[in-house]
């Protein structure tokens, strides 16, 4: 099976149950789509799900930490422009650190923790979840993909030694 046709099936039906469960436990839907994208933009595979969690999560550090320095910058002119500053300063200065390397992972954690209304706990248990599916839909992909080269090929081998021996 082609392996863009095995990772549509198994991305197709575990994004059907993540929105099934996680609707059915009020998890946000959204936010763990957005995790399931940075893994598969970080490049997939375990190295990619390290990069994708770590910099979600990160993301939604520094948005808490953006939503504090706003309140402690209280009414001042220019305090949203300023708290963004700093936040967005930030979130690229710590990508010298090979897990946090993954840029926009940490600004899609960031607009997740906004786009909740600052839910932190919900976008944390999001992230993880869509980050985990990812990678599970980049193994079962990468399983029926194999299973079925695998499946060919046997028949194949089997269809030329009948040829030849005959």
């Amino acid at each position: 099976m082609n392996l863009l046709l095995a990772l549509g099936l198994s991305i197709g039906i575990l994004a059907g149950l993540w929105a099934q469960v996680s609707s059915a436990l009020a998890l946000v839907t959204w936010v763990g789509f957005v995790a399931w994208a940075s893994f598969y933009a970080a490049g997939g595979k375990k190295e990619g799900l390290l990069k994708a969690v770590a910099s979600n999560l990160s993301g939604v550090l520094w948005g808490f930490v953006i939503s504090l320095l706003l309140a402690a910058f209280g009414g001042m002119p220019l305090a949203l422009g300023i708290a963004i500053a700093i936040g967005c300063f930030i979130m690229v200065i710590q990508a010298n650190f090979k897990y946090l390397s993954f840029i926009p992972g940490a600004f899609a954690g960031c607009a997740s923790y906004f786009g909740t209304g600052g839910d932190w706990k919900g976008a944390v248990i999001a992230l993880i979840a869509g980050a985990v599916l990812g990678y599970l839909s980049e193994v079962i992909g990468v399983a029926l993909s194999n299973l079925h080269k695998k499946t060919t090929d046997t028949v194949f081998c089997k269809y030329f030694l009948q040829k030849v021996a005959s």
